[in-house]
C-alpha cells in the first residue's frame, strides 16, 4: 500500500544559513492489513518521516527527495488540492501531542465532526452521531458531554483519545500513530491497542506504529524499523528483532526500559551499548547494579524514622456541576475525596491511577494551584491551606511542579534560557544575572542539554527535549519537594532512562523529596519507596513496590498490573 524508497529530508537553518539533513536515504514499505512500528529515540526522525508521508512540512523550509507511493499515487508529486483530498481521508494521523493538535477555541465534539462533514458530506445531525459514537468506541466517559467541552475541561488522556477518535472518523486506508498512547494509562492504552488492532482486521487497514515504548509496539507491530540519526540501522520481522537484535543501539533501546521484576539502581543507556561499555542486553543485571534486600530495608529504617515534610489530611477537592437556566449546582465531581497520607523527607511516594483518577489535581491541591474543598495541607511542620498569596509565593521556592505537558508549561515567547532564568530574578537568587545564567548553563548540562541550546524557543526541540528544559526549570531553585506529573511520559525510553537515573542522582545529592505520578507501572516501581493507587479521587491501596505489584489487595490495582504490555 505504501512504498518509501531513498527518501531524503533537509531543513533549512535560517539563523545559520545552511540546510540540516534530518532524514538520510531511509526505504520502507507497508503492506495492506499490517502494522509497521518505527522506533527511535526523541528526535531520531520519526515524526519528520510520518510527516513527509502526510506531506504536512512548509515546503519553503523542508526539501523532501526519494518516492513515497501510495496505491500507485506519487504524494510527493500532488498538488495541494490533491493530497488534500488524500489528507484525513484515506490517510490519516493521530499527532503527538492532543493539547497542541486540537484548537482551543472549538468543542471537542465540533473539531471531530468537523472533519466528518467535510469529508463524509453529512449534516451536523449525522456527524454529531458519527462523533458519539467514535467517542464510545474509544472509550471516552460521558460522550456527550464531552462532544461539548472545550480541551482544556478534558484531562490529557482524554484529549488524546479524542484525537483518535477525529483519527479514525473517515475510516482511513493508511493510519499513521504518532505516540499514540504516550499520555493514556496502562489500562485506557490496552484498550486502544486492542481497538486499532481490531479496526486494522475489520478495514484491512494498514498502519504506521510510532512509539518510543517498546512494551507497546512488541505487541502490535508485524515488522519493524529503528531509526536513529535520520536512519534506519535495523529493519525485519519485529518478532525476530525483539528476540535477537543486532544493532547496539537497539539492544540499549531495549533494555533501558525499567523491568517490573528487577530492583536496579541505575538504568542502562544506549550510550553504554553504542560506546561498547555495555556488548550484550543483558549485561546491565550484574549483580553490583541490583539492589539487595539489606538495602532497602536500612533505607526504609531511615526515611520512616523522620518526621514526615507532607502531611495530607482529609483533603478534598469537588467541582461544582450546574444545570438549569441559573445555573444551580446539582451535583459535585469529586475529583479527590478525603485523602490522607504523609511523605517523609528524602522519599519518592509512586503516585498511579487511570486517566481522570484525580492524581493531577490531587498534586496541583497539594501546590495550591487549585484551592481544596477542605481538608489539611501541612508542609514542614505549617498548614498551608489557606496561607495568603504573599507566603504562598516565598513557598513556591521550596515546592515545584514538572508538569505533564511540556510544550503548553513552557513560554513560546521566551527562549528556554529566559524560561530558567525568570524563576531566579523572580526569587533574587544569586547576585546578577551573569552568576544567574552561569547556573542555568550548569542546569541545562545536568539534564543533557548544551550551552547553545540556551538561545533557542520551545518549537524547537523534540517533546522529549522540552521535558529536560521543564526539568531543568524545576531544579532551578533547589526546592525541597518536587511534584512530578507524569514527568518521562513523554520521552523515550532512552531519554526517559537518563531522565529517571537523573532524578535519582538529584535525591541523593540535593535529599529532595518527590511525589511522582505516572499511569506507567514499571517506571513507578523502579522509582518509589512507596505508591499509592488512586481510583476515582480515593485512595485504593498503599504499600511498598513489591507488595503492590506481587500481593496486590484491589482488584483495581490486579486490573493496572494486567494490563502493563509484555505482562503474564
Amino acid at each position: 500500500m505504501l512504498n518509501v524508497e531513498n527518501l531524503n529530508i533537509d531543513f533549512y537553518n535560517q539563523e545559520e544559513k545552511t540546510w540540516f539533513k534530518a532524514v538520510k536515504q531511509i526505504s520502507f514499505n507497508v503492506k495492506k492489513g499490517t502494522v509497521l512500528g518505527i522506533v527511535g529515540e526523541s528526535g531520531s526522525g520519526k515524526s519528520v518521516t510520518s510527516f513527509s508521508i502526510m506531506r504536512l512540512h512548509d515546503e519553503r523550509g523542508a526539501k523532501i527527495t526519494g518516492k513515497i507511493d501510495f496505491e500507485d499515487i506519487s504524494l510527493l508529486n500532488l498538488s495541494s488540492n490533491e493530497i488534500r483530498q488524500i489528507r484525513g481521508n484515506q490517510i490519516s494521523m493521530i499527532f503527538q501531542e492532543p493539547m497542541t493538535s486540537l484548537n482551543p477555541v472549538f468543542t471537542c465534539g465540533y473539531q471531530v465532526a468537523e472533519a466528518i462533514m467535510l469529508h463524509r458530506k453529512v449534516d451536523k445531525a449525522e456527524a454529531k452521531k458519527h462523533t458519539i459514537a467514535l467517542f464510545n468506541e474509544v472509550q471516552l466517559p460521558r460522550p456527550e458531554k464531552i462532544f461539548d467541552s472545550y480541551p482544556h475541561q478534558i484531562s490529557g488522556g482524554q484529549k488524546q483519545r479524542v484525537m483518535i477518535a477525529m483519527a479514525l472518523s473517515c475510516d482511513p486506508k493508511l493510519l499513521i500513530a504518532d505516540e499514540p498512547t504516550t499520555a493514556l494509562d496502562v489500562t485506557v492504552q490496552k484498550t486502544i491497542l486492542q481497538l486499532l488492532l481490531k479496526l486494522k482486521t475489520e478495514r484491512n487497514m494498514a498502519m504506521i506504529f510510532i512509539s518510543h515504548d517498546l512494551g507497546v509496539v512488541n505487541e502490535i507491530a508485524d515488522d519493524l524499523a529503528v531509526m536513529y540519526k535520520g536512519e534506519i540501522v535495523e529493519q525485519g520481522l519485529a518478532k525476530s528483532i525483539f528476540e535477537n537484535p543486532q544493532h547496539p543501539y537497539t539492544k540499549g533501546l531495549l533494555a533501558c526500559r525499567p523491568s517490573p521484576g528487577l530492583q536496579l539502581k541505575k538504568l542502562p543507556v544506549v550510550a553504554d551499548f553504542l560506546s561498547g561499555k555495555i556488548d550484550d542486553a543483558s549485561a546491565h543485571l550484574q549483580a553490583s547494579n541490583q539492589l539487595t534486600t539489606a538495602e532497602i530495608v536500612d533505607r526504609r529504617a531511615k526515611l520512616y524514622a523522620k518526621q514526615p515534610l507532607l502531611q495530607i489530611k482529609n483533603l478534598c477537592t469537588w467541582y461544582p456541576i450546574h444545570n438549569g437556566l441559573f445555573g444551580k449546582t446539582t451535583d459535585y465531581v469529586k475529583a479527590v475525596d478525603q485523602l490522607n497520607f504523609e511523605v517523609y523527607p528524602g522519599e519518592t511516594l509512586g503516585l498511579v491511577g487511570e486517566s481522570g483518577c484525580g492524581k493531577t489535581t490531587l498534586g496541583r491541591t497539594i501546590l495550591r494551584l487549585i484551592q481544596p474543598t477542605s481538608g489539611e495541607i501541612i508542609f514542614n511542620g505549617e498548614n498551608i491551606t489557606h496561607i495568603s498569596k504573599t507566603d504562598l509565593r516565598k513557598l513556591r521556592k521550596d515546592i515545584q511542579i514538572i508538569f505533564q505537558d511540556p510544550y503548553a508549561s513552557l513560554n513560546p515567547r521566551l527562549s528556554i534560557g529566559q524560561s530558567i532564568l525568570e524563576p531566579l530574578q523572580v526569587h533574587k537568587l544569586h547576585h546578577n544575572d551573569a552568576e544567574r545564567k552561569k547556573k542555568v548553563l550548569e542546569l541545562l548540562d545536568k539534564v543533557g542539554l548544551k550551552e547553545e541550546h540556551f538561545n533557542r524557543y520551545p518549537h524547537e526541540f523534540s517533546g522529549g527535549q522540552r521535558q529536560r528544559v521543564v526539568i531543568a526549570r524545576a531544579l532551578a531553585l533547589q526546592p525541597k519537594f518536587i511534584i512530578c506529573d507524569e514527568s518521562v511520559s513523554a520521552l523515550d525510553v532512552s531519554v526517559q532512562a537518563q531522565v529517571l537515573n537523573l532524578i535519582k542522582d538529584l535525591q541523593r545529592e540535593f535529599g529532595l523529596t518527590y511525589i511522582f505520578i505516572s499511569h506507567d507501572l514499571a517506571v513507578v516501581k523502579h522509582i518509589s519507596d512507596r505508591i499509592l493507587v488512586m481510583n476515582k479521587g480515593k485512595i485504593e491501596e498503599e504499600g511498598f513496590p513489591e507488595q503492590i505489584f506481587y500481593a496486590p489487595k484491589a482488584a483495581y490495582t490486579q486490573k493496572l498490573i494486567e494490563a502493563i504490555p509484555g505482562h503474564q
